[in-house]
């Protein structure tokens, strides 16, 4: 791990133009962790008139004291490099009702959120506002530097603890999304949250709802998109902030199931998110909220519960939860597919060929194994222990077979419209019969298919009787056929 030395630059500038200078946060905390950060942040008492003078080529088109300084890269990538400040009022519980700058460095970490994103970190020897027994010498790559750690975030990093910089219930209710935030940073780092910091997200849960849903959206995404979304969306029920991100699944808290469910509805949907075989959040999210319609379509029929076009009201209810926080129209559309979708039929030995492709045509190609791996959460988070059976190889199988529909005349660079013009002919099986020959000549030799020789070949093939020449070609494409079809039974083991 190695600090980039367009970074040590800035904060070199910085410091020769008789200013302090620190990285601060997020990646100073990665840097400790042996994590390459993903944005690198500069905390100076520079005002910004100063920085735009220290910095040439920086901008500062803001209110709150960061100014952008371009990095010389193909992205175009900026370092944010802003003036300590201090915050007060947030009446909204949002934003501040003022911001102030500030000549300290401990006024700037002392309103962050977490301890282990309020240290900062400079090269050795730059430190002079701050008692020494607050720096922590660290030698990153082959380079020392010291940390300035007023809180212990060091030795919570060490215990994997996420804890409020002072008081927990003050930190939440200058922003409600701090709440989200902490449950984020735990399923990101795999860390447990600090009892009384916990303790303060189960009292204040009901401020989340001053919060706009494009930013519950951004701290959803990032806890579906971690190595424990599960963890994450039982640690929301826990402390009571599900209840107003996505009230919608509540409702199956208690809402049993039969036949082979064991599970109340709440608790098969986060458990189809556990086992999501799929990583993309999308597809997660899908597992997450494809029963969600449930208990909305319970009726008692015979004794049993039985849930009745579920998945169609769970579509409309998904369709509605995403735009009320503000997801794209595409991944709007590709969830709710899903889910509409997720009760799709398949037994072999009773759906063809024909069917598949009615049903790729119906959930879109690059759904389908989503739908499969949907499919496989729904089963495990059910209790049952057979994620792959025979019917999802065989329609995996069928996939692969119907959409890449292999050796058919499709392929050729040429199609039947072509022939009918370079012959000028009307339509007829003749057509069909060159076409099937020149197929055959192109799956013995595929630097073949292309336009000039599919039309030269195809002047000869129109003088000849192709009855002969029919008969090859099937022979050949069947072949063909046979050899690919049980080489993807083999790979699906069907």
């Amino acid at each position: 791990m190695k600090i980039p030395e367009f970074v040590l630059d800035i904060i070199g500038k910085l410091q020769a133009g008789g200013k302090s200078a620190y990285l601060v946060g997020g990646c100073v905390r990665d840097l400790l962790m042996a994590k390459e950060p993903k944005d690198w942040d500069i905390a100076t008492n520079a005002r910004p008139e100063e920085m735009l003078k220290l910095l040439p080529g920086s901008k500062y088109e803001n209110a709150f004291g960061t100014v952008l300084v371009p990095i010389r890269n193909e992205a175009g990538d900026v370092v944010e490099v802003t003036t300590y400040r201090s915050e007060q009022g947030y009446s909204d519980r949002r934003h501040p009702d003022q911001i102030l700058f500030e000549d300290k460095l401990e006024k700037d970490l002392e309103r962050r959120d977490f301890t282990v994103n309020a240290m900062a970190l400079t090269p050795v020897g730059q430190i002079e506002e701050v008692d020494a027994k607050y720096i922590i010498p660290v030698k990153i790559g082959d380079q020392d530097y010291e940390i300035v750690d007023l809180f212990g975030g060091e030795l919570d990093l060490k215990k994997k603890i996420i804890r409020a910089v002072g008081e927990p219930s003050e930190r939440f209710k200058e922003d409600a999304l701090r709440m989200l935030r902490a449950i984020r940073f735990s399923c990101q780092l795999g860390f447990e949250i600090e009892p009384k910091t916990e303790r303060s997200i189960l009292k204040l849960a009901g401020s989340i709802k001053f919060i706009s849903g494009e930013r519950i959206r951004d701290e959803l995404v990032k806890i579906l998109s971690s190595d424990t979304p599960y963890e994450g969306v039982k640690r929301l029920h826990d402390n009571k902030l599900l209840q107003y991100i996505l009230p919608e699944l509540e409702t199956g808290v208690d809402v049993k199931q039969h036949y082979h469910h064991i599970y109340t509805v709440f608790d098969h949907n986060i458990l189809s998110l556990k086992y999501c075989p799929n990583k993309a959040w999308p597809v997660r999210l899908a597992a997450l909220l494809h029963d969600v319609g449930k208990p909305k379509s319970a009726r008692t029929v015979d004794g049993h519960v039985a849930f009745y076009n579920h998945e169609y009201i769970g579509a409309k209810m998904t369709e509605k939860i995403l735009k009320r926080l503000k997801f794209s129209n595409e991944d709007s559309i590709r969830i709710v597919n899903l889910v509409r979708n997720h009760m799709f039929y398949y037994n072999v030995g009773e759906v063809s060929a024909a069917s598949v492709r009615r049903l790729i045509a119906k959930t879109g190609k690059d759904n389908l194994s989503d739908l499969i791996d949907l499919r496989i959460a729904d089963r495990l988070g059910s209790g049952l222990t057979n994620e792959m059976p025979y019917k999802l190889r065989h329609l995996q199988y069928m996939m692969e077979k119907v959409q890449n529909d292999p050796l058919s005349v499709k392929m050729l660079k040429i199609n039947g419209t072509d022939l009918m013009a370079i012959l000028q002919v009307d339509p007829s099986p003749k057509i069909g019969a060159i076409l099937e020959v020149l197929l055959s000549e192109v799956l013995e030799d595929p630097e073949l298919n292309n336009k000039k020789y599919l039309t030269e070949r195809s002047y000869e093939f129109d003088k000849l009787n192709l009855e002969e020449l029919r008969a090859q070609a099937k022979e050949v494409i069947e072949e063909k056929r046979q050899e690919e079809d049980l080489e993807m039974k083999r790979d699906f083991k069907v």
